[in-house]
C-alpha cells in the first residue's frame, strides 16, 4: 500500500489522527458487534478502518472525497471481503452500502469544514429528522462544536444547536484530543463524542418539532436579549407570561438558560393556544 508523494490537504480538511489510545477509545465507544454495518466519512490513510476491520463488524463502507487517497486504501484492504469504498462528497453520495441497504453505526474522523451539514445529513433537524436513524454516531469533532453539543443551559456554550441536538438524541463525550494527537497538528481542540439518536418514535411530533424550531430561531437570533423582548411578536404580554410559567420559563431569561424541554412545553402550550383560537374550534 502506498500514499507516496501525498500530504495533507487543508482545503479537505486532512489531519491523520494517529494516537492510537484515541482511536482505540473510539473504537470502545462504537461497540461494535457481529451484526453491526459501519459507515467511515474521511478515512484518510486508513488508521481508523483498519482497527475498525480488526472489530467483529459485518461491513465497514468508506466515503472518500480525495480521489488520490482511493487507491492506497483499496490496495491496502483488498483482502478483506467486508471492506468497501466510494470515492465521493459525503454530503452528496448515497450512504448506503454496495447492496443498497444502510449501515447502523458512523464511525469518523470528519473533516471539520463540513461539521454542520454533515450532521444534518447524519441526524437530522427537529423539523426534519435523517430519513435513516444510525444506532450510533461516534465522531471526532473540533471541541468547541462537541461542548456546544453538549452543554447544558446557562453555559456560556449553550445555544440553539445544544438543544436541536439534545432533542434528536443522547449525547456524551468520549475524550478530549489535543492537536499533538495529529499529523499535521490542527490549530483547534478536538473530542470525541458519541451521540445516539432517538428512534422514530421518540422523536417530537412534526407539528411540535416545526414550533420548537420557530422559537430558536427567534430567540437565539437575539440570545443577548430577555426573551420578553425576542418572543413578544407570539402573543399579547400576558398571555405569553402565562404560557412561558407554565412551561416553567421565566420572560426574563436568556434563550441560553432555558432548557431543551422547556422550549418543547413552551411549544406545545403555543400549538394548544393556538389551535384554541382557530375559528370554530
Amino acid at each position: 500500500m502506498s500514499f507516496s508523494g501525498h500530504t495533507a490537504r487543508k482545503r479537505f480538511g486532512q489531519h491523520w489522527l494517529r494516537d492510537t489510545a484515541v482511536l482505540d477509545r473510539i473504537l470502545d465507544a462504537a461497540d461494535l458487534q457481529p451484526l453491526d454495518r459501519v459507515l467511515e466519512v474521511g478515512p484518510g490513510r486508513g488508521a481508523l478502518t483498519a482497527r475498525l476491520l480488526r472489530s467483529q463488524a459485518a461491513a465497514v463502507h468508506a466515503v472518500e472525497l480525495d480521489r488520490d487517497l482511493v487507491a492506497g486504501l483499496r490496495e491496502q484492504f483488498a483482502d478483506d471481503p467486508r471492506f468497501s469504498l466510494t470515492q465521493g462528497d459525503v454530503l452528496k453520495q448515497s450512504l448506503d452500502l454496495p447492496d443498497q441497504r444502510p449501515a447502523d453505526k458512523v464511525v469518523a474522523n470528519i473533516p471539520y469544514n463540513i461539521t454542520g451539514p454533515l450532521l444534518e445529513r447524519l441526524v437530522g433537524r427537529l423539523d426534519r429528522p435523517a430519513v435513516q436513524t444510525y444506532q450510533r454516531l461516534v465522531l471526532l469533532l473540533q471541541k468547541e462544536v462537541a461542548e456546544r453539543i453538549r452543554a447544558r443551559p446557562g453555559q456560556s456554550c449553550f445555544s440553539a444547536l445544544s438543544v436541536r441536538m439534545q432533542l434528536l438524541a443522547t449525547c456524551r463525550s468520549i475524550c478530549p484530543v489535543p492537536p499533538r494527537c495529529f499529523q499535521p497538528p490542527p490549530q483547534v481542540q478536538s473530542e470525541v463524542i458519541a451521540i445516539d439518536p432517538l428512534t422514530a418514535d421518540q422523536r417530537l411530533a412534526p407539528p411540535l418539532a416545526q414550533r420548537v424550531e420557530s422559537l430558536l430561531k427567534m430567540a437565539f437570533l437575539s440570545r443577548r436579549k430577555m426573551l420578553r423582548n425576542s418572543l413578544a411578536s407570539l402573543a399579547e404580554p400576558l398571555k405569553l407570561e402565562t404560557l412561558a410559567a407554565e412551561a416553567g420559563i421565566a420572560l426574563q431569561q436568556r434563550p441560553q438558560e432555558v432548557a431543551p424541554q422547556a422550549w418543547v412545553a413552551l411549544a406545545k402550550g403555543l400549538n394548544h393556544s393556538d389551535a384554541a383560537a382557530a375559528p370554530g374550534a
